[in-house]
């Protein structure tokens, strides 16, 4: 399922916006604080971008152009929502790297077309990025599916961020709390536990279908490799018992 991800301060606009996206059949993430907008961009990773020119403390066209200068997220479609209509705005927009631009009020139907001809048409990432493979686990980021061989996995968004994280980097160890300001996001309150709750159902899901490759490093965080015992290392059953 593709991800629409809303940066708009207006909580109006970002239900109306979100109730059609999702009537669409896309899922939606919404950001209402132009501050947390790139790092939100960062970690989601969105398919589409809808972006509010006028946000408080730093502007759209602003945030237009970090994404655009990050090599990772500088290919994600962007579609300026804005009051402004004149022709020279427009030109600032686009400049700043906008794939669209869009100007309020709008038309519902026109903007969730505009969606899925951005969607279709932009090369949202190199073609090394579309896939994630480690073993016989393979992630499509832009479909958001997971196989293990030739079995599709049920997992929740967010056990798909942290495979795909760990995925990224095989044998790097993340620790809880990169993990959690990754994953989760900066400005959201959650327990380091957390983390090991979701690396458990990932492992559970991953595991029917194979071995397992999740490492845990006692005292340190996760990693994924050829899952190799040591003095360092639990296994799911340790972990368990020491629940």
């Amino acid at each position: 399922m593709s991800v629409v991800m809303v940066i708009e301060d207006e909580e109006a606009i970002s239900l109306l916006l979100s109730y059609n996206l999702e009537k669409e059949g896309f899922e939606v993430a919404t950001v209402s604080n132009g501050m947390n907008a790139v790092s939100e961009v960062e970690r989601l990773m969105p398919s589409v971008i809808l972006l509010d020119w006028m946000l408080p403390e730093i502007s759209g066209v602003e945030i237009c152009k970090l994404i655009r200068s990050k090599p990772d997220i500088k290919n994600i479609p962007i579609i300026m929502l804005t009051a402004k209509s004149q022709e020279e705005d427009k030109i600032k927009g686009l400049g700043a790297g906008a794939d669209d631009y869009v100007t309020k009020p709008f038309s519902i139907p026109e903007l969730m077309a505009r969606v899925k001809t951005n969607l279709r048409r932009a090369p949202l990432f190199e073609e090394k990025e579309k896939i994630l493979t480690f073993k016989d686990i393979t992630l499509d980021l832009v479909e958001r599916k997971v196989k293990r061989g030739e079995n599709y996995l049920h997992l929740s968004p967010t056990e798909f961020r942290l495979l795909r994280m760990l995925i990224k980097e095989p044998g790097k160890v993340f620790s809880r709390e990169v993990l959690l300001k990754s994953v989760w996001g900066e400005n959201i309150y959650v327990e380091s536990r957390t983390v090991d709750v979701h690396i458990r159902r990932l492992r559970k899901s991953l595991n029917k279908y194979g071995p397992d490759y999740i490492r845990t490093v006692r005292a340190n965080g996760y990693a994924i490799d050829e899952h190799i015992q040591n003095s360092d290392t639990v296994s799911d059953t340790e972990e368990n018992d020491e629940d």
